[in-house]
């Protein structure tokens, strides 16, 4: 597998969340951005696991990505991060990067892995990037596919 491309299609996937009239489209970068225009998602870092199965047939690899949201009005920033955490609907960045996963019996990410998996939210917090604050939240997604590939 191939980390980059396996994050910009991440990003891609995540770029189909539709949110509220009002609020501006969320963008989506697969490398960490030096500036980001909220609401945004990005991929960050990523551990490896190698051979899963014999003979390279299966590498893991775990995503922490990150959202980010203005927090120009901090109820209002909390309840759009909340949105795109939900585990469901048009505005879920879950629901979005799985639908990636294809048909059942077809490859993830457009042939890029066998699966993706959005495990876990964590980290519900104020961040800082590029000197700009924001609420975010990281989502660790775990993403399976042929290691010689």
């Amino acid at each position: 597998m191939q980390p980059s491309l396996i994050r910009d299609a991440i990003a891609e996937a995540a770029a189909a969340v539709v949110l509220p009239d009002g609020i501006a489209k969320l963008t989506c970068t697969g490398h960490v951005p030096d500036a980001v225009v909220a609401p945004h998602f990005f991929c960050g870092e990523y551990t490896t696991t190698f051979d899963r199965a014999m003979r390279r047939a299966l590498d893991e690899l775990e995503f922490t990505c990150r959202v980010l949201v203005s927090r120009t009005d901090d109820r209002a920033s909390q309840r759009i991060l909340d949105s795109l955490l939900a585990g469901s609907g048009t505005t879920s960045l879950k629901a979005a990067i799985e639908a990636a996963r294809g048909a059942p019996g077809d490859y993830a990410l457009g042939g890029l892995a066998h699966d993706l998996h959005v495990m876990r939210m964590q980290g519900y917090r104020w961040y800082e990037h590029a000197g700009v604050q924001y609420v975010g939240a990281e989502l660790i997604i775990k993403v399976i596919g042929e290691g010689s590939a």
